[in-house]
């Protein structure tokens, strides 16, 4: 079927974001007397938060709380966004110019809220490359639910079949293929896990390298 639209995860993928989450999460934790392993940060990657919640509390203990590590972290970043601000991954502009160019529509599909995707876009300058934000907190399911895929091709007025999703994480590839859209992974460094290797329909190095595949799959 024709492709008449692209999804974009966010953190890792359009942002270089996912890094910080990594290192807050661990900090988070360390401040509030737990060890997290890179293993477990790992698996946080675009994770539901009452998965995650769920995941942190077999893996810590029942009485780990998820909300006030997950309160540290959010300070911890905070704070360093307003320090530093926050970079696009290269290659966003070149490929919204080119999807834009030939009529397919964008938009964005993240486990972060609307308030700080909208921030941290406008911070990396590329808020105008995408036509619309889908939050996957605003829904009875994140990812890797397809609830936020589902929800975003509504939004575009497209059949999942008809778009493609980018995504850099499995829960987010697993969410995006459950949905039913053809899936593209374009890893943060790391190469994609052999567990999701059978639902992508292509991998890519950088979102340019994204421009070339698209074309081959129209």
């Amino acid at each position: 079927m024709k492709v008449k639209g692209v999804i974009f995860d966010l953190d890792g993928l359009i942002l270089d974001t996912e890094k910080l989450y990594q290192k807050f999460w661990k900090e988070a934790s360390m401040k509030c007397g737990y060890k997290m392993s890179e293993e477990t940060v790992l698996k946080l990657r675009s994770l539901d938060s009452g998965l995650a919640r769920e995941m942190l509390k077999e893996t810590f203990g029942k009485d780990y709380s998820y909300e006030k590590v997950k309160q540290v972290r959010a300070a911890l970043m905070a704070e360093y966004v307003e320090q530093h601000g926050i970079e696009a991954k290269p290659g966003v502009r070149e490929l919204s110019d080119h999807l834009k160019a030939n009529g397919l529509k964008t938009a964005i599909a993240t486990a972060t809220n609307y308030e700080r995707a909208t921030c941290h876009l406008k911070l990396a300058g590329v808020r105008d490359c995408f036509e619309d934000i889908i939050c996957a907190c605003e829904l009875e399911h994140g990812k890797p639910f397809p609830d936020v895929y589902l929800y975003a091709c509504k939004k575009l007025g497209l059949k999942p079949e008809e778009c493609i999703a980018l995504e850099d994480s499995p829960n987010g590839v697993r969410s995006a293929h459950a949905a039913g859209c053809r899936v593209i992974c374009v890893p943060d460094h790391r190469d994609v896990e052999d567990e999701v290797k059978p639902l992508i329909a292509a991998s890519a190095e950088s979102l340019a390298d994204v421009i070339g595949i698209i074309e081959r799959m129209k």
